[in-house]
């Protein structure tokens, strides 16, 4: 059975892309930073809809908790599924930070530069031994390194570069048949940044071709079909999914 894991995966996009990929047949390792409750929460939906998840904390901060996750994935993926070796990788945890580049902090700019480009990266290093070989990983990134839309210029450069990393990783990993692509959600009904209120989702809504804001399960969807043999000659691609965010 394809086992994956998904990082941040015990709310928004995160929690929506594990439920719809365990409705496709996938097994699922989450994870949670502070909120257990919301982790096995999810967890029991997926249980209570035929599917097998289990949930397990991870700082995506903390580069040096990364080799005991991995322990603890194995494990996982043994007492679980009875497998050895993972079949996917998304690496969606995030936080959002609304501030204009003159007042934005140092400790603010390292925080979001190690959850959105360092910890990725050296989670897929420590990750990738037991990957298996043809399997695939999905890189969030975000419509923001499209457009310049003031106060989220930290967020937006870290998700640009997850972006560029993305193709690199499809190009070293190639010999292993392992896909890597990334998926840029536009504005989306998620916690992310504090959420949405009615006017600001007025505002993103009258931006978008479509004349609305995205929900969570329509990036799942796209989410879960990079992960499938569905995709299976798409690699090395960022794939917006955003309804036509300024077009």
């Amino acid at each position: 059975m394809k086992v994956i894991v998904i990082t941040g995966g015990s709310r928004g996009i995160g929690a929506s892309a594990a439920v719809e990929c365990a409705r496709r047949g996938l097994g699922i390792i989450l994870t949670y930073n502070r909120n257990p409750d919301a982790a096995e929460d999810v967890v029991r939906r997926i249980g209570a809809a035929g599917g097998k998840a289990v949930a397990l904390p991870l700082d995506v901060a903390d580069v040096s908790t990364f080799p005991a996750f991995r322990e603890a994935t194995v494990q996982a993926l043994a007492t679980t599924w009875g497998e050895s070796r993972l079949g996917g990788l998304v690496n969606n945890a995030g936080y959002g930070l609304f501030n204009p580049l003159g007042l934005v902090t140092e400790a603010q700019f390292d925080g979001l530069m190690n959850v959105h480009l360092k910890g990725p990266f050296f989670l897929t290093q420590a990750l990738l031994p037991v990957l298996k070989d043809g399997s695939s990983i999905v890189n969030m990134t975000s419509a923001t390194t499209r457009v310049a839309t003031a106060g989220v210029a930290p967020y937006a450069t870290f998700k640009g570069g997850l972006e560029v990393l993305t193709r690199y990783m499809a190009k070293e990993f190639g010999e292993r048949r392992i896909r890597v692509n990334s998926v840029s959600p536009g504005p989306i009904r998620t916690e992310l940044g504090g959420g949405l209120n009615a006017e600001f989702e007025a505002q993103l809504a009258a931006q978008t071709a479509l004349g609305r804001v995205g929900e969570p399960e329509e990036v799942a969807r796209v989410i879960a079909s990079l992960l499938k043999d569905d995709s299976a000659w798409v690699n090395a691609q960022n794939i917006e999914v955003s309804g036509g965010y300024i077009v």
